[in-house]
């Protein structure tokens, strides 16, 4: 009897497995179950299934990374890999090389994806979006420096509205390095206090050379911008995620331009009519203010006489009747002080005296007794009509 070890025997089912040449490079389409992406290694480990059987499946970080959507359980999927055994497991696993959606392009689902999710977060909503400014001072563009899309820029914004600069940061838009790229560019305009509109975009192309202003990084950075900003990529019928994030989008390029300046000229028309309108608005209404002063003067000039005589016979009637009331007053107090005279003259010394009285004085004092003078005092008699001085005996 020949006995060997579990290991022995799963290595050697591996080894026959490895050397099988339609086993090297297969694609397997199936529903995926199971699904784990493990982020911190970027491994994926899922299940492939049918109605009928299941394949175990791995896609290791140095692939999965390549992806240009996220799986998910239930996407069916066409995977391109190689079959082996796992030797702890004693089980046999696809390892997948590269994965594609059955039925819908990776790109244009990881498109509607990425769509998806950000429309949730609110990232397309419409109060988010920021008015442009009506007449520009600097506008920042991210794009190439090569190329009919800057040069349709440049020539629009110099024809319509010549006032306004252009800051042009050259920017790679195709390509793995045009992302970041992109989102360079749009924090540098950003970070200038002078720019008052940023636009990004590119021309035409397929969906893998506008793929950049598909990705999240370049949708965050114009949703993270203090500016407004245009997104300009393609052609009219080509949409972009950063389309959609951006305060406006624009069809072409050249029509990011025409949408960001004002037309010069439409300006000058305005001017001239506003103009003729403002002259003529002047006008009548210097004419109605001239008429209204005319009308004024004259009822001034009407009303001047009776003022002037309403005026004079209020101060005759004020007169009289101040010198009524001073009248009135005089006799009152003459009345009163006539009224007090007698009341004091009904009291005076002066009167008794002259009904027969007469007042004593001794030494200037009033003798008011008999027990007030002595024998042989010099008295005085006052009268009415004058004094006696006599003795007392």
């Amino acid at each position: 009897m020949n006995v060997i070890t579990v290991s022995q025997v799963n290595t050697y089912i591996k080894a026959l497995i490895d050397e099988s040449a339609p086993l090297k490079n297969i694609y397997v389409v199936g529903e995926i179950s199971n699904f784990l992406h493990y982020f911190r290694s970027g491994h994926m480990y899922f299940t492939l299934k049918d109605e009928k059987s299941q394949l175990k499946a791995v896609m290791f970080c140095s692939y999965s990374e390549r992806l240009k959507f996220t799986p998910e359980d239930g996407m069916r999927v066409i995977c391109r890999g190689r079959i082996s055994a796992y030797e702890k497991d004693g089980v046999y696993q696809l390892y997948v090389e590269d994965m594609q959606p059955d039925g819908l392009g990776a790109l244009n689902l990881a498109y509607e994806q990425l769509k998806e999710k950000l429309s949730k977060e609110g990232l397309f909503d419409e109060e988010n979006k920021r008015s442009l400014p009506r007449f520009p001072k600097k506008i920042g563009v991210a794009t190439s420096d090569m190329g009919a899309a800057i040069e349709d820029i440049k020539n629009i914004t110099a024809r319509r509205y010549p006032l306004c600069e252009l800051v042009i940061v050259p920017t790679q838009v195709q390509g793995v390095q045009a992302a970041p790229d992109i989102v360079k560019s749009i924090q540098l305009l950003d970070s200038r206090e002078d720019i008052d509109l940023i636009i990004v975009g590119r021309g035409g192309g397929s969906i893998e050379d506008l793929w950049a202003f598909n990705t999240e990084e370049v949708a965050r950075a114009v949703y993270a911008c203090s500016k407004p900003v245009i997104s300009a990529v393609g052609h009219e019928t080509d949409f972009t995620i950063c389309d959609f994030v951006a305060d406006l989008r624009a069809p072409t390029p050249s029509a990011a331009a025409e949408l960001a300046v004002p037309d010069i000229n439409d300006i000058a028309v305005f001017l001239n009519n506003a103009k003729g309108t403002f002259s003529l608005s002047l006008q009548r209404r210097l004419d109605y203010e001239t008429q209204r002063l005319d009308s004024i003067t004259d009822a001034l000039d009407k009303c001047e006489n009776n003022i002037f005589e309403s005026c004079s016979n209020r101060f005759d009637l004020s007169q009289d009747k101040l010198k009524s009331a001073y009248k009135n007053k005089v006799d009152i107090l003459s009345l009163s002080l006539s009224v007090h005279a007698q009341k004091l003259n009904a009291l005076s010394p002066l009167a008794t005296l002259s009904r027969g009285y007469c007042i004593a004085e001794n030494d200037e004092k009033i003798i008011s007794s008999k027990n007030d003078v002595s024998e042989n005092d010099d008295i005085k008699l006052i009268f009415s009509d004058g004094e006696v001085n006599c003795r007392v005996i």
